[in-house]
């Protein structure tokens, strides 16, 4: 089970963490990613880790202003986020895959929580 938290009202240019909790299952085994939907529109990755936190990707538009983190002694997935744009306004979920690699495919997502709402005020 995934439980993502952290969202909120923020205005351009500021902060927020997103945190992501995983129940179940073995976490580090498991590829951690974050992905984002606004109303009428696709759900798009964001970010995505590794097991081992070795390996991480960003999706262009967030690029230089988002970091994702995990911490697999407390079963924890993070997504700071800086620099906020209006256009990152969405619901934010974070996804967990037994697959291995990342994959910016959110078919090879298994496991979803269930979003927490990021609204950026310009």
């Amino acid at each position: 089970q995934l439980q993502a938290c952290g969202g909120g009202l923020v205005q351009a240019g500021g902060s927020l963490r997103l945190s992501c909790s995983v129940s179940g299952g073995t976490f580090n085994m498991l590829v951690m990613a974050w992905f984002r939907q606004t109303p009428g529109k696709e759900r798009e990755y964001v970010s995505g880790i590794s097991w081992n936190s070795d390996y991480s990707s960003y999706a262009d538009a967030v690029k230089g202003r988002f970091t994702i983190s995990r911490n697999n002694d407390r079963n924890i997935v993070y997504l700071q986020m800086t620099g906020l744009k209006p256009e990152d306004t969405a619901v934010y979920y974070c996804a967990a895959s037994e697959s291995v690699g990342v994959r910016r495919d959110l078919s090879r997502y298994e496991h979803w929580g269930q979003g927490t709402l990021v609204t950026v005020s310009s």
